[in-house]
């Protein structure tokens, strides 16, 4: 058994994580909150056993083995890096860190402590994505040309605070929901960005500048051209990831959700047929091959280098935005 420990007591852990911790095996043994108060509370709502209100009473329980990161992103960085210094593996929330700088030291402390650094990239345990990768890889598309990513949404009251007033916390939608973007576009591709131009938006959700929707468009190693539209704003928009080559093309609806829904429809010359899908619980997913890599058999869904390559891409984003230029997508530093 995996025993965890909660390095924020948020949303995303008590709607997704706690359960997909249970789920594999694992056990939450306590939760970190800054509040005493609020942590108790989520702690006696989520049947935890403990609560603490500092990173060291967490990291110096001897019974966690791993921690969950999802507090604000200003703050991944030191705790990843304390916590891996503390001999615990790390599954951290997406953006890694803010900067590439902050986003290497991680990967590199983990590599030094010998523990599994991985990202919390769900999108890419989806039956969809996996079943359009195996497409594309097996040929049914000929070669690959471009894609479509649309992932304009609503942000829901109980999740907006945060993204949309604190630029110091790395608000926005770029690197919120472009990163993601990112690295479902590199998995289902099986390639890496190049490069990205982009335009932003306030259309009113963002406060103190920060933008609440997102167009662009990235340039792969392959030639592949892909065009995203992320946004907080699009109450009634659908989100949809589609691949188009030469021998056929790939329609993805719905399927940008934490959920295990959608559909993918194959169109080519016969004509139209759906994919059959897998409908397994992205975070479980996630989370059982995080088990199986502490163990030592495979790798995480998504690695601290993926994480890398989506926080480059997202910044990219960010600079071709307030530039007005193509911006070259670098993950070193």
């Amino acid at each position: 058994m995996v025993h965890w420990g909660l390095i924020g007591a948020s949303t995303i852990a008590r709607e997704w994580v706690i359960g997909a911790i249970r789920a594999n095996g694992g056990d939450v043994v306590s939760v970190m909150s800054a509040d005493a108060r609020r942590g108790e509370t989520y702690a006696g709502e989520n049947g935890i056993a403990a609560s603490v209100t500092s990173l060291a009473d967490l990291l110096g329980d001897d019974r966690i083995d791993a921690v969950y990161i999802s507090t604000t992103n200003e703050l991944h960085r030191d705790q990843a890096i304390a916590a891996a210094k503390a001999g615990k593996h790390v599954l951290c929330e997406k953006p890694l860190a803010l900067t590439l700088a902050e986003a290497h030291a991680m990967v590199k402390a983990a590599s030094e402590a010998g523990v599994v650094i991985a990202t919390n990239h769900h999108l890419r345990n989806a039956g969809s994505h996996r079943a359009m990768r195996e497409a594309i890889a097996s040929g049914v598309i000929g070669k690959p040309l471009s894609a479509r990513v649309f992932h304009a949404v609503y942000l829901p009251p109980h999740l907006q605070g945060w993204r949309l007033d604190k630029p110091q916390a790395g608000g926005g939608v770029i690197l919120d929901i472009t990163v993601h973007d990112a690295d479902t576009l590199r998995f289902v591709l099986n390639d890496d960005p190049l490069e990205a131009i982009a335009f932003s938006q306030s259309g009113g959700m963002g406060k103190q500048g920060l933008e609440d929707a997102v167009m662009g468009v990235l340039r792969f190693k392959s030639g592949v051209i892909a065009q995203f539209h992320d946004g907080f704003t699009t109450k009634f928009a659908e989100t949809g990831f589609e691949v188009h080559g030469t021998d056929g093309s790939l329609i993805g609806r719905n399927v940008m959700t934490q959920k295990p829904m959608g559909s993918v429809t194959l169109r080519d010359a016969s004509g139209e047929r759906d994919l059959p899908l897998q409908t397994n619980n992205l975070y479980e997913t996630a989370i059982g091959n995080f088990h199986a890599a502490i163990a030592g058999h495979g790798s995480p869904s998504a690695s601290g280098a993926d994480g890398i390559w989506s926080l480059a891409t997202g910044l990219a984003v960010s600079r071709s935005a307030a530039t007005g230029a193509a911006v070259k997508i670098e993950t070193f530093l």
